[in-house]
């Protein structure tokens, strides 16, 4: 005889299996290595620093 199954609890549990399968596959290619995130921490840093050296301050403007 064969076994009773739950279709609505099939699908489901096939669709949060497809979910899984394509989070593992996003992870892999969007991880970064070592090496890779210290570069980009760099650069934002060295961003964040040169904006901030070309701001200007509204109390020392000689305009008044």
């Amino acid at each position: 005889m064969a076994e009773i199954i739950n279709l609505r609890m099939a699908r489901k549990a096939k669709a949060r299996a497809d979910k899984e399968k394509q989070a593992e596959t996003n992870r892999a290619l969007n991880r970064l290595s070592r090496i890779e995130r210290q570069y980009r921490e760099q650069e934002a840093k060295r961003a964040a620093r040169d904006l901030d050296g070309k701001k200007r301050d509204p109390h020392n403007d000689d305009q008044a």
